[in-house]
């Protein structure tokens, strides 16, 4: 079962921030130092939570996905998005956008921005996204700009 919602404790921040440092720093090569830019303590942090049976007596839940919402004023910027391995090919980044969506409706937004790796552009164009400006190279990673106006 997949439960997605915002991080509740400390734990679920850390687990967070250790997937977000092994798809961008450990897999992609992003310099950490790009990674964590300060901006994480005044954020919202989206996390999809699954269960898993570590013995036939213990469930124990685990962070497979996790996103980053800031807002400025009106708008929400999404950012962040990572997706453990393991939870990957699942639905599971779907279903946090959608969350994402709600959480910014919910917190008075009229629009959500993001700038998406190109290679996963189509899960926010599927999500309504539109892409706006030219892609570009951050990172050593090419990239392009989005948008959702929230009606």
């Amino acid at each position: 079962m997949i439960e997605v919602r915002e991080a509740r404790d400390d734990a679920e921040r850390a687990a967070a921030m250790a997937i977000r440092h092994t798809v961008f720093v450990d897999e992609q090569d992003v310099p950490v130092e790009l990674e964590v830019d300060g901006l994480d303590d005044g954020a919202a942090h989206l996390v999809a939570v699954r269960d898993g049976t570590v013995a036939p007596w213990a469930i124990r839940r685990q962070v497979a996905t996790t996103c980053r919402l800031i807002a400025h004023g009106a708008t929400v910027h999404l950012g962040r998005l990572a997706v453990d391995a393991s939870a990957r090919r699942q639905g599971i980044a779907g279903m946090l956008v959608h969350a994402a969506d709600e959480w910014a409706r919910a917190h008075g937004a009229d629009r959500l921005m993001l700038s998406a790796q190109t290679y996963a552009a189509d899960l926010y164009l599927a999500a309504g996204y539109i892409a706006v400006g030219k892609p570009y190279v951050e990172a050593g990673i090419e990239h392009v700009d989005m948008e959702l106006e929230l009606g």
